[in-house]
């Protein structure tokens, strides 16, 4: 095989295929187009184009990476946020991890059953279901449901509902829903919670209010369609997750990022890193020319490729 053909399919699977600026300057863009538009002094529809690339390639390093999770205590919670115009309401599911601080899974999409359903299913798809997890959430409908039909009868799943009155909490009402009898227990062996609570899932939401301009509550910079949402969101849970160290995380003098705190690296990664991963992730599409490069590099093996099925 020539060394041009070669580089042409190491380049292909590249986050930075055909990239006309420096790959500092790609990683330097974040999630407010216009000012990075105009501080790197780049067209603001590069910016957008460059930020859809990064959200593709994020969630697949995210579904990649985030697997064989073994999850004690998991939380539950929603966004709102706005998309398009102020009658169109849509909702950013999200979950975490007590012990590690991942955020495992998020949905963008409206507060349905399916929805949310879609989120636990990407859960359990990722987790090493041998140990039960204990889940709490607030007092949305479907969640019941939803956890009952993933999870079974083998889970712990409680509910804390927030009364507000003049915005504040005036009243905190904490029931379990599945397994009241082994909520004791649960909570002597807990490493993270003395009582039933959502702070993590809350404290997590505004971690993601502050990452993205389009979350915040009262901004004229909303989305304008769904998709402008979704990309940035898996773009920022991988910075969260494998770039990021969290505070919460420390260890003497290191800080561990929550992919590093679950197992799931042994390092902090950076964003370089993460768009320049050489991982072939496959579809249905890509299978047959997968099985002719693992052939084929008997002889003629790629450079920093690693096929992994």
């Amino acid at each position: 095989m020539p060394d041009l053909w070669k580089d042409f399919l190491l380049d292909k699977r590249d986050t930075y295929y055909r990239l006309q600026h420096r790959r500092a300057t790609f990683d330097e863009v974040g999630l407010n187009k216009s000012a990075i538009a105009q501080v790197k002094r780049i067209a603001w529809n590069t910016v957008h184009r460059w930020l859809e690339k990064a959200g593709v390639w994020c969630r697949r390093f995210n579904d990649r990476k985030t697997r064989g999770l073994c999850v004690v205590e998991l939380q539950a919670d929603e966004i709102r946020t706005i998309v398009g115009s102020k009658e169109q309401p849509i909702w950013v599911f999200v979950a975490i991890d007590l012990w590690s601080r991942l955020w495992p899974s998020t949905v963008v999409g409206v507060r349905s059953y399916r929805n949310t359903l879609d989120l636990f299913r990407h859960l359990s798809n990722r987790m090493n279901l041998e140990v039960s997890p204990v889940i709490a959430t607030d007092g949305f409908k479907f969640y019941e449901r939803v956890i009952g039909r993933v999870f079974g009868p083998a889970c712990l799943y409680c509910q804390v509902i927030k009364t507000r009155r003049n915005d504040r909490v005036v009243k905190v009402e904490r029931r379990a829903v599945i397994g009241a009898g082994r909520l004791k227990q649960a909570l002597r062996e807990s490493e993270d919670s003395v009582a039933l609570n959502t702070s993590f899932v809350e404290r997590l939401n505004l971690t993601i209010r502050q990452g993205s301009s389009y979350l915040g509550r009262r901004t004229i910079c909303q989305a304008r369609w769904k998709q402008c949402l979704d990309d940035p969101m898996e773009l920022l849970r991988c910075h969260y997750n494998f770039v990021r160290p969290h505070r919460a995380l420390k260890f003497g003098r290191e800080v561990r990022t929550p992919a590093r705190q679950a197992g799931l690296t042994n390092r902090a990664l950076t964003l370089r890193e993460v768009f320049a991963s050489r991982e072939l992730f496959l579809t249905s599409k890509n299978l047959a020319f997968a099985l002719f490069e693992t052939a084929s590099s008997v002889s003629f093996p790629i450079r920093g490729v690693a096929l992994a099925a």
